[in-house]
């Protein structure tokens, strides 16, 4: 029986090696759009929450899009905005923001392709249709 169980270990062990190994590591653009999506999807709550601080409501709008280069603009605009340092969730807000600036002007410089610069369309995003059922 203890055979049989150490067995069964060491081949649960091996298929997680297999699996581990079988998984890509993230690339420079997908970590930059995934970033992007949390922190856009983190402002829209921050947005809508009914516990937060009134001075969120000045908050430079922060919607993200990586394939626009105002999206750096942007980016530096939020970090620098000046209120709301008291909420907790501000800073750490800003602070993904700073890393998704840093990761994007530094690491993944090369490896980005903006395909617009209009900076308007990150202020009044065309969003998708809402679909009915």
């Amino acid at each position: 029986k203890l055979l049989t169980m150490k067995m069964l270990l060491s081949l649960i062990a091996l298929l997680s090696a297999a699996l581990l190994a079988n998984a890509a590591p993230p690339t420079c653009y997908s970590r930059v759009l995934s970033l992007s999506k949390e922190i856009t999807e983190t402002f829209k709550e921050l947005q809508t929450s009914k516990d937060v601080d009134s001075c969120v409501e000045t908050l430079p709008r922060l919607y993200l899009d990586i394939h626009n280069y105002c999206v750096l603009a942007k980016l530096r605009d939020f970090v620098a905005y000046p209120r709301c340092e008291r909420v907790l969730e501000v800073s750490e807000l800003k602070e993904k923001a700073r890393s998704l600036y840093t990761i994007m002007i530094s690491y993944c410089r090369r490896d980005l392709v903006f395909l617009t610069d209009d900076c308007s369309a990150l202020e009044n995003p065309v969003l998708p249709p809402v679909e009915s059922s």
